[in-house]
């Protein structure tokens, strides 16, 4: 874990030098007289919002869990879901699949079983983002170039991720043109097929009204960030702006798409009419009090975590 330690700190470094020289850029003074506006009480609203989105996924994720036959409490897989979070800015947050060796460790179940629960996860937070996206880009009075394609990006992946037949296939034509690895695309295609318990309705409802829930309470917690700066672009336009600029620093493959849903967020504000002086300091605070609050909260949990499945593999 020091490694990884060491890894986050560099990061939030790098991401602090970004958002000075852009406040910098459009006026230091102005911008923290933005921040300063804020109450605690404002700046407690929104980790709030941030952990009622954790907490409705932490569910979710225990929901999933059970749905694979993995008997665990849920204490125990929200600890692993919350645990993971410290290794969000890992590259691809293929750090994140610490929580495989969890439960492995407390459950006895080797990496391939316990795979379709990371893959599901990951594809129902797609659904919802692409979902929230695309309604909140009709109700909403702006056009982002381009956000309608990752909408439908995030959407496709979804489906594909979530249809044990269709996502097979895929790993069967990969294999075909590769030709390489076969153990490894077989061990996927095992794992695609242990997606059918996950394909039935009353759990897709489940779990798409539980990330519908969750992304929504941090879009509604950006909106009430620009609302307070006096920036009120309204509802629909701040969810857009925070479900795309998130969706679009994932796809850059950054870790935890620093940098890259930074720049979208603030160049959106900014076609959206509000100067640097806003859109920067804006953009800090709503990345502090979601994606930073998250890495926080898994740097807190992690090592309880570790201890726990040490403790039941021993």
């Amino acid at each position: 874990m020091g490694r990884e330690l060491y890894f986050v700190l560099l990061l939030l470094g790098l991401f602090a030098v970004g958002i000075i020289g852009l406040a910098l850029a459009g006026g230091w003074q102005e911008s923290w007289e933005q921040v300063m506006r804020l109450s605690l009480w404002q700046l407690g609203a929104l980790l709030a919002l941030s952990l009622v989105n954790y907490l409705f996924r932490g569910l979710r994720w225990h929901l999933f869990a059970r749905r694979l036959g993995l008997t665990l409490s849920a204490r125990a897989n929200m600890r692993h879901f919350l645990g993971g979070f410290a290794m969000t800015v890992t590259p691809g947050r293929v750090g994140e699949l610490v929580r495989m060796r969890w439960i492995s460790r407390e459950a006895g179940w080797p990496f391939t079983r316990s795979a379709p629960l990371v893959l599901v996860d990951r594809a129902s937070d797609l659904a919802a983002m692409g979902v929230i996206l695309a309604v909140a880009l009709s109700l909403s009075a702006m056009g982002i170039s381009g956000a309608l394609g990752v909408a439908a990006l995030a959407l496709a992946s979804a489906v594909i991720a979530t249809r044990p037949a269709l996502l097979s296939a895929l790993v069967t034509w990969l294999y075909r043109l590769t030709g390489r690895l076969p153990r490894l695309f077989a061990r996927i295609r095992g794992a695609a097929r242990s997606l059918r318990v996950f394909s039935t309705l009353p759990v897709i409802a489940g779990s798409t009204a539980l990330g519908l829930a969750g992304w929504v309470a941090e879009g509604y917690a950006f909106h009430l960030l620009l609302l307070w700066m006096g920036a009120d672009i309204g509802f629909f336009s701040a969810v857009a702006i925070f479900v795309f600029s998130t969706l679009a620093g994932g796809l850059t493959g950054a870790p935890g798409g620093v940098g890259g849903a930074e720049a979208a967020m603030i160049a959106l504000l900014g076609l959206h009419g509000i100067p640097l002086e806003v859109s920067v300091p804006a953009t800090a605070v709503i990345r502090v009090t979601t994606l930073w609050f998250a890495i926080g909260i898994g740097l807190l949990v992690f090592p309880i975590a570790e201890r726990a499945s040490l403790k039941a593999k021993a």
